[in-house]
C-alpha cells in the first residue's frame, strides 16, 4: 500500500493524518502514537508485535500486543491510571490479587505466567543496571541464563549499553568540571534517568537486532 492509501484507510477507522506522516514512519524519522500504531496494524492486517518488530517481554510489550492503551487497561483491571502507568514504567507490580488476575486475563495469559514475567523483568532491570554501572563482562552469563538467549547476543548488547552509559556519564562530568550552567547538568541528568528507565527495552532491542542478523548455522557433520 502507498502512504496515501494507508492514510485513507486509517481515516476510515477514525484516525486522520497526512501521507507525509506515514512516510516519516517508514523512514523512521517519526514514531506513531499508540492509537496510530494500533490502527495502522489493523489497516495493514499485521499483528502489533510484528509491526513493532518485537517479541513481547515487558508489561508494556504485552499491553501493546493486545492493542490496549494504558487508560483502557487500567480501567479494565480496576486500577487508577497513574498507579498502573507507574507500575509499567518502574516495572514494579503492586496490584492486589483481583487486579493481578484481571491483568492476566486482559493480556491473555494465565496469572502464573504473568507473575513470572513480572519477576523476570524486575531481576533483569537490576542486573542490567549493575552491568552498565560496573563490570559488565561478569553479567553476561547471568543475563543470558535469565533472558534465555545466546551469550554472544548478550555480550553485544552489554557492550553497546556500556558505551552509551559511559558517554552520558562523561558528558555530565565534563560539564560539571567545566562549571556549566545548572540547567545543562539537569538536562543531562534527566537524559540519564530516561535512558536507565528504558534499559530493559533497549537491551531487548539490541538482542533482537543481533538475532535478526544471525544466519542459520549449517548442520554439523556426523
Amino acid at each position: 500500500m502507498t502512504p496515501e492509501q494507508v492514510a485513507t484507510e486509517m481515516a476510515k477507522l477514525g484516525v486522520h493524518l497526512g501521507p507525509e506522516l506515514v512516510e516519516a514512519w517508514e523512514l523512521g524519522t517519526k514514531v506513531p502514537s499508540e492509537i496510530q500504531l494500533f490502527v495502522l496494524a489493523d489497516v495493514l492486517w499485521c499483528p502489533t508485535p510484528v509491526l513493532m518488530a518485537i517479541r513481547p517481554r515487558t508489561l508494556r510489550d504485552h499491553r501493546m500486543a493486545r492493542q490496549l492503551t494504558c487508560e483502557r487497561l487500567a480501567h479494565r483491571i480496576g486500577m487508577e491510571l497513574h498507579t498502573y502507568a507507574k507500575a509499567e514504567a518502574e516495572r514494579r507490580w503492586n496490584g492486589d490479587e483481583h487486579q493481578t488476575r484481571a491483568l492476566a486475563e486482559a493480556l491473555g495469559m494465565p496469572p502464573e505466567s504473568l507473575r513470572v514475567i513480572i519477576s523476570q523483568i524486575a531481576e533483569l532491570t537490576q542486573l542490567l543496571a549493575q552491568a552498565v554501572e560496573g563490570h559488565w563482562k561478569s553479567h553476561i552469563v547471568p543475563l543470558a541464563d535469565l533472558a534465555d538467549v545466546d551469550e554472544q547476543q548478550v555480550k553485544y548488547a552489554l557492550q553497546v549499553l556500556r558505551q552509551e552509559y559511559t558517554h552520558i556519564t562523561q558528558r555530565y562530568m565534563g560539564h560539571s568540571v567545566a562549571g556549566s550552567a545548572e540547567a545543562v547538568l539537569r538536562k543531562i541528568a534527566s537524559e540519564r534517568t530516561q535512558w536507565l528507565r528504558r534499559l530493559p527495552e533497549h537491551f531487548w532491542e539490541l538482542v533482537d537486532h543481533t538475532d535478526r542478523r544471525q544466519t542459520p548455522r549449517s548442520a554439523s557433520p556426523t
